[in-house]
């Protein structure tokens, strides 16, 4: 537990610090897992849902959180891969970005944005083949280890980060991590052998990664927080220990975030459904909530 301990109060010393209100809205996902468009891509079954509720919360004005993992950057080693297969996502993104709107975190998967040389060298352009030069996508943009969201009037604080600090091999060893997914679990993936390292595929592993991340919440004063990593979403209720999981974008034929707006926490469900003529449509499921966010109380 000392390690967690030291790796998640490092990451909510060093924070990005965020203030929102009573208006503010925000949507939280992670585990998108984005890669190449392959048979090994798990986003690209799901990228029409995320899609879609992409648009519609940029319509409504939320700002967007990704709480780490968002690109496929063990399997797929250049994020131009990734960017080529999905790029009107990326571009959707950026009108986050240019509005203030987009809060980015970094996991495991994608830990080599934690190098801000790294970030502006590859996501501040991209090549476009239409006009044959490069041309800006994210300028400025910084990834966190983590975000706390400071409410303004009250003192709140909300603690996102992806969740790996509680998984030792996933934080200290990603490296080494990062090359057997390549070498080895990337092609056993395909025929449906799973990456027994992975707390997202391991049930025990998943268990002990939750139990670690809640014994740090109790030992800072019920702190609310919310990660992912594990892809099983978790809503607590106010009597509760406050932790809070995501899920993933990778579920199969759903994508689950959670939402906060009007001051209340929400866990959300983006799926397809059969309308009675037939007819396939996205809609959105809640879940849990939403639950005021004055219930959680500090000690």
């Amino acid at each position: 537990m000392f390690s967690t301990k030291k790796r998640l109060d490092h990451a909510y010393k060093t924070a990005h610090r965020v203030a929102f209100n009573s208006d503010s809205k925000f949507i939280l996902f992670s585990d998108c897992h984005r890669g190449d468009n392959s048979i090994a891509d798990d986003f690209a079954k799901n990228r029409n849902i995320y899609y879609h509720a992409l648009k519609d919360y940029f319509k409504k004005g939320f700002s967007y959180c990704e709480l780490g993992d968002g690109d496929e950057l063990w399997e797929n080693s250049k994020f131009s891969s990734i960017l080529d297969a999905h790029k009107d996502i990326f571009l959707l993104l950026e009108q986050f970005h240019e509005q203030d709107r987009l809060h980015m975190i970094w996991g495991n998967h994608d830990m080599v944005y934690r190098n801000k040389n790294y970030v502006n060298r590859h996501l501040s352009t991209y090549y476009d083949k239409k006009i044959d030069a490069k041309v800006p996508l994210y300028k400025n943009l910084e990834y966190h280890e983590a975000i706390v969201l400071i409410h303004e009037e009250s003192g709140q604080e909300l603690f996102l980060t992806h969740g790996h600090q509680a998984d030792w091999w996933n934080y200290v060893f990603w490296k080494w991590s990062r090359f057997l997914v390549q070498i080895l679990w990337k092609p056993l993936n395909v025929i449906g052998i799973a990456d027994p390292t992975s707390p997202a595929k391991n049930y025990k592993e998943l268990i002990k990664v939750e139990r670690r991340i809640k014994k740090w919440i109790k030992a800072n004063n019920n702190l609310i927080t919310v990660v992912g990593h594990t892809h099983r979403p978790r809503f607590s209720e106010p009597n509760k220990t406050p932790f809070f999981n995501d899920g993933s974008c990778v579920h199969p034929r759903s994508i689950t975030g959670i939402e906060i707006e009007n001051n209340s926490i929400s866990l959300i469900k983006w799926h397809i459904e059969t309308r009675s003529d037939g007819i396939l449509q996205i809609v959105r499921t809640l879940l849990v909530g939403p639950r005021s966010l004055n219930d959680y109380q500090q000690n």
